[in-house]
C-alpha cells in the first residue's frame, strides 16, 4: 500500500508524539541500544528519490558494544511502482579508531530487503574518517538483485557552525557493470542541521549529473529535502 502524504504525516506525528526514551546502556557501559524516527519530504538515496518524490517516514533500532561491534535495522516506505512499499535494511559491522591517530574506520555488511518483491540484495561497505572528513566505498556483486556488480565511492565532510548548526556535504560516484546501467553517475549533497527542543531539523539539497538524470528520469532531479527526526 502506498503511503500518501496525509497518512505518512499522521503516522509520523503519532510516533513522534508518543515516543518514550528507548536509549539504554548497561551499568558497565559495554552494551547500549538506541532508536530513532524521522519524517522527510522525500527519501533520497545516492541522489535519486526512493518514494517517487513523496514524503517518507523512517525508523531505526540499533545495538552497540564497547568493542566497536554494532548491529541494527532501519526501515522506510518506498514507491517503485511495483508490489513493494517498504524497504528494510539490516546491517552489522565494526567501527573503531587506529590507536590514538584520530583516524576512524567502519566496516560492515548491509542487506536491503523489499517485502513483496524478490530483488533483495547485499552490500559490503567500509569507510575512513579524520577530523571533519570521511571517505567510503560500498560494493555489491548483486546490486538491485541483478546478479551484476555495482561499486559506490563517496567522500564527505561534517563541520560545526556557530549557533549550534552543523554543515554536512558529500559527493558520490556509482560505478555499475554495463548490464546494470551504461550510465555511471555522480551525485552530490549539501545540508544544514540543528537540534532544537529535543528534535533534529535538517535541510539538504541533492543533485545528480546528467548521466544520473538520464538513468533515473524525474526522480533524479535536483531537490531540497526537509527532515525532522527524534532520537530515543
Amino acid at each position: 500500500m502506498k503511503l500518501n502524504k496525509l497518512s505518512t504525516l499522521l503516522a509520523a506525528s503519532a510516533l513522534l508524539a508518543t515516543s518514550s526514551a528507548m536509549a539504554w546502556e548497561s551499568e558497565d557501559g559495554a552494551h547500549s541500544t538506541s532508536a530513532s524516527v524521522a519524517l522527510a519530504t522525500d527519501y533520497v538515496w545516492r541522489g535519486y528519490s526512493q518514494t517517487d518524490e513523496e514524503m517518507a517516514i523512517s525508523g531505526s533500532l540499533d545495538y552497540g558494544h564497547s568493542s566497536g561491534f554494532y548491529l541494527g535495522t532501519w526501515a522506510s516506505n518506498v514507491d517503485f511502482g511495483d508490489d513493494t512499499s517498504i524497504e528494510v535494511d539490516v546491517y552489522a559491522g565494526f567501527s573503531s579508531e587506529f590507536g590514538e591517530s584520530g583516524i576512524g574506520y567502519d566496516v560492515g555488511v548491509l542487506r536491503y530487503i523489499y517485502p513483496g518483491e524478490d530483488y533483495d540484495w547485499n552490500e559490503f561497505y567500509g569507510s575512513l574518517s579524520y577530523s571533519i572528513f570521511s571517505v567510503g566505498v560500498a560494493h555489491s556483486s548483486d546490486v538491485y538483485g541483478s546478479s551484476e556488480s555495482g561499486t559506490y565511492y563517496s567522500a564527505g565532510l561534517d563541520y560545526s557552525l556557530p549557533g549550534d548548526f552543523s554543515l554536512s556535504a558529500g559527493v558520490g560516484f556509482y560505478d555499475y557493470d554495463d548490464e546494470v546501467s551504461e550510465d555511471d553517475h555522480t551525485d552530490y549533497r549539501v545540508g544544514i542541521s540543528r537540534d532544537f527542543v529535543g528534535f533534529g531539523f535538517d535541510v539538504t539539497y541533492y543533485g545528480m549529473d546528467s548521466n544520473g538524470e538520464d538513468a533515473y528520469g524525474d526522480v533524479a532531479d535536483d531537490r531540497v529535502v526537509f527532515t525532522i527526526s527524534k532520537s530515543m
